[in-house]
C-alpha cells in the first residue's frame, strides 16, 4: 500500500509474516524502521488465531534465530547464521524438507506450526555453562574435555544445571601457551556475549583469541566463504550442543598439557601404588567372605550375591518376564528431573512420581530414599517376586533402574492412585459407590488367593492396607509393594522372624507379639482392609465416641446387638445391597479372629463373599477385642498397638 500523494510505501504484507515465511520475504527486526518481522504458530494444529509461541532473530550479540514463548523467554535457539544455515537446524533430507523444532522448512517457505521437539537436546537442557548436550552419550549432559562437574553430587544426581569448571587455569597474553579443543558438529553457544569480526580468518581469529585472556571459544561466522570471518566468545560458553549430522566446528580454548604436569601425575601414581594395592586386597578379601556366605533362601534376605542386579535381570527371564533395566537418563527425562509437578506422593520406601515415556505410556517411579526404613533387601525382593507374578489384581513391574546410589521401581500407571486417598477422605468417599467398594473388595480377595494358592509361588504379602491397594480407570484393584513379602515352600505352613515388619492396626496378633506369620497373617489384614472399606474408617487410630480401641471392637458390637447397619459409611447414603454388606462385616469377623485356626483360607474367602446364601454361624469374639473397664470406658482386652494414621509401614525387632 502506497501514499496517494507519494511514492513511498506505507504497510506491506511482507513486513507482518504470520505463521509462513514464503521466497521473497525477510525475517528478522529492521533497524530503519523498528519493524520486527517474527512469524507466529496457530493457536493449535485447527485453530489459526495466535499462539504463544513466535520465531525470530535476536539482534543481542551475533544474531541467532530464536523461538519465544508467551513471556518473551526463549525455549529454543537455532544458533547464528553460518552462511549455509543455521547451525543449530537439522539438515536438509534429500526432499529439501526437516521437521523439527516446532517450524518445518523447506525450499519453499518456512512454516512456524506447533512445538514438538524430536530429542531432549532439542530445547534448553539445563546443562550449565562448559558442558555439551549429546544424546549419542549417556547421561545427556557431559562435561567438555579439560573439564569437570562443579558438584559432582549433584550432577551424579543428573541435576547438571551447575554446570562445569575448568581443570587448570588459562595463560594469558601473545606468548601464552593455551590450546584451543575442536568440537564437530555443534550448535555454536549463546552468541549473547559474542563478538563477529568479518576481517578475520580461521588463523587470525585463533591469533586474537590467545591475545585476549577473556576469549573462551571461537568459531568461523561465514563458512560459504571458505570459512572468512570469526565469531568470539568472551565468556564461558554455555547452551552447547552437537550432532552426528549437521553442525560446525567449535575451537573451546583449554590449558595446555604440558610434559611437567605429566610427570606429577607419574610421580601421584607411584606413590599411589601401596595404597591401592592394599585396599584391592582388602576388597577381595571382604568379596570372598561374602560370597562364602552368600546364598538364596526363602528368608528375610532373598539374594546376597555382589552381582545381584545381574541376578535380577536372570531371575526375571527365568519368570518368563520382561523386566527392563532402565537408564538412569530416561528416568530423569520421563519424570522431568523429578519435578515437584510429576510427585504423585511419598511412602515407607521413598516418593514415587508420575512419568511418561517417548511412546507416550504414562508410569510411576517409585525412588528409593536413603531417609527409608526399607532397603536394598526390600528393593531386591519386590523386583524378584513381582518378576515371577501375573494377575489383573496385582500391579504390574515394568523395570527398574540401578544408577550409582540410585534405586528406582517401574511400574505401570494407576490414575486412580491408591485406595486409602478415596476411603478415608470425606469428599472423595462420596465417589466410591457400593458397587465400586464390592468390586474392589472381590478384586483384593482374588489377588490374594492368587498369591496363596495359584501362583507358581506361595507368596505371604505381610504389608496388605489401603494405601498398598492402587486403582485403574475403571477402579479395578491391583495389590501393590511386595518389598516386604515372602515366599513359602508348598509343604510350609508357617514361618518366624526376628524382624516384624508391617502396619499398625494391619498386623495380626501373632505376628506382632511372636514374630509367626502365615497366609493367615494376610487374611487378618484382609479382614481389617474389608471393615475399613466397609466403614470408610481407619482401624489405626480408630476411637468411636471415646467407648471403643479400635474398629475390630465396634465392628464386633455392632454385630453382636444386631445393628451392624450402624457400621456402614453415611457416605453410602444407605445406597448399598443388604445381604452383600452383611456378608462382608460376617466375613471380615471371621478373618479378625485371634486365632489363626479360626480364620478361613482365602478361597473360602472369595465363596462366603459370593455365596448369596451364606448360613451365618456362631463366631468368636476378634482380636484386639474391647471390654468395658470398672468405670464403664472400655479397654483392650489382648493388645492395643500404637496408632499409625499415618500409613507407614514399620519394622519392629523382637524376640522368637
Amino acid at each position: 500500500m502506497k501514499s496517494s500523494n507519494s511514492s513511498s510505501i506505507l504497510w506491506q504484507s511482507f513486513d507482518h509474516p504470520t505463521d509462513t515465511l514464503v521466497p521473497g520475504m525477510k525475517a528478522g527486526p529492521n533497524l530503519k524502521t523498528g519493524i520486527d518481522r517474527n512469524l507466529t504458530a496457530w493457536l493449535s494444529v485447527s485453530d489459526p488465531s495466535p499462539g504463544k509461541y513466535t520465531l525470530a532473530i535476536d539482534p543481542i550479540g551475533v544474531p541467532q534465530l530464536v523461538i519465544r514463548d508467551a513471556s518473551g523467554s526463549w525455549i529454543w535457539r537455532g544458533g547464528p547464521w553460518n552462511g549455509f544455515g543455521f547451525s543449530g537446524t537439522v539438515t536438509m533430507d534429500e526432499n529439501g524438507t526437516a521437521r523439527r523444532y516446532g517450524w518445518e522448512a523447506s525450499l519453499q517457505k518456512w512454516d512456524l506450526y506447533w512445538l514438538a521437539p524430536s530429542d531432549p537436546c532439542d530445547f534448553f537442557s539445563a546443562c550449565g555453562i562448559n558442558a555439551v548436550c549429546d544424546t549419542s552419550r549417556s547421561p545427556i549432559c557431559r562435561c567438555l574435555d579439560g573439564f569437570a562437574p562443579k558438584n559432582p553430587a549433584s550432577w551424579s544426581q543428573g541435576n547438571w544445571s551447575d554446570g562445569c569448571v575448568r581443570v587448570a587455569t588459562l595463560s594469558c597474553g601473545a606468548n601464552g601457551t593455551d590450546e584451543f579443543m575442536l568440537v564437530r558438529g555443534s550448535k555454536l553457544p549463546d552468541t549473547a556475549a559474542a563478538v563477529a569480526d568479518r576481517s578475520l580468518d580461521l588463523d587470525g581469529c585463533r591469533a586474537r583469541c590467545l591475545m585476549d585472556c577473556s576469549c573462551k571459544a571461537y568459531a568461523s561466522a561465514d563458512l560459504s566463504r571458505g570459512g572468512n570471518g570469526c565469531i568470539i566468545w568472551m565468556a564461558e560458553i554455555k547452551d552447547l550442543r552437537v550432532y552426528a549430522n549437521g553442525g560446525q566446528d567449535l575451537y573451546v580454548r583449554v590449558a595446555p598439557r604440558d610434559s611437567g604436569s605429566k610427570r606429577k601425575r607419574w610421580i601421584f601414581v607411584l606413590a599411589s601404588v601401596p595404597t591401592v594395592l592394599f585396599l584391592l586386597i582388602t576388597l577381595i578379601c571382604v568379596f570372598m567372605i561374602r560370597r562364602r556366605k552368600g546364598k538364596y533362601f526363602a528368608g528375610e534376605q532373598l539374594i546376597s550375591s555382589p552381582n545381584w542386579a545381574d541376578e535380577i535381570m536372570h531371575q526375571g527371564k527365568e519368570g518368563n518376564s520382561e523386566i527392563l533395566l532402565f537408564q538412569f537418563t530416561q528416568i530423569v527425562n520421563a519424570t522431568n528431573n523429578f519435578s515437584d509437578i510429576n510427585k504423585l506422593g511419598e511412602g515407607g520406601f521413598g516418593p514415587v512420581y508420575k512419568g511418561k515415556l517417548p511412546d507416550g505410556q504414562d508410569i510411576a517411579i517409585k525412588r528409593l530414599s536413603a531417609r527409608s526404613g526399607q532397603g536394598l533387601e526390600e528393593f531386591k525382593n519386590e523386583i524378584l517376586l513381582i518378576a515371577k507374578l501375573q494377575h489383573r489384581n496385582l500391579v504390574r513391574l515394568l523395570g527398574c533402574c540401578i544408577w550409582g546410589e540410585e534405586k528406582m521401581l517401574v511400574y505401570e500407571f494407576m490414575p486412580n492412585k491408591s485406595l486409602d486417598l478415596f476411603l478415608f477422605d470425606v469428599e472423595q468417599g462420596l465417589k466410591l459407590d457400593w458397587r465400586s467398594r464390592f468390586q474392589i473388595i472381590e478384586g483384593v480377595a482374588q489377588g490374594l488367593l492368587y498369591l496363596h494358592k495359584h501362583s507358581r509361588l506361595r507368596i505371604i504379602h505381610r504389608d496388605l492396607k489401603a494405601s498398598n491397594i492402587l486403582l485403574d480407570t475403571d477402579m479395578n484393584p491391583k495389590i501393590s509393594d511386595f518389598g516386604m513379602a515372602r515366599i513359602f515352600d508348598a509343604n510350609e505352613a508357617q514361618a518366624n522372624t526376628r524382624r516384624i515388619v508391617g502396619t499398625y492396626g494391619y498386623m495380626s496378633p501373632e505376628y506382632a507379639f511372636k514374630g509367626l506369620f502365615s497366609v493367615k497373617s494376610d487374611v487378618f489384614s484382609f479382614g481389617v482392609l474389608l471393615l475399613e472399606i466397609v466403614s470408610g474408617k481407619r482401624n489405626a487410630g480408630f476411637y468411636e465416641f471415646d467407648s471403643w480401641s479400635n474398629l475390630l471392637a465396634y465392628a464386633w458390637d455392632l454385630w453382636k446387638e444386631g445393628n451392624w447397619k450402624e457400621l456402614v459409611d453415611p457416605a453410602l447414603d444407605n445406597q448399598f445391597w443388604y445381604d452383600e454388606v452383611t456378608r462382608c462385616v460376617y466375613v471380615a469377623l471371621l478373618c479378625v479372629q485371634e486365632s489363626p485356626d479360626d480364620r478361613p483360607v482365602m478361597s473360602d474367602v472369595v465363596s462366603m463373599l459370593s455365596n448369596g446364601s451364606l448360613n451365618f454361624s456362631s463366631i468368636k469374639p476378634p482380636a484386639f477385642f474391647a471390654m468395658k473397664n470398672a468405670s464403664g470406658s472400655k479397654r483392650p482386652l489382648n493388645l492395643h498397638v500404637n496408632d499409625a494414621s499415618n500409613g507407614l509401614s514399620v519394622s519392629i525387632v523382637a524376640g522368637r
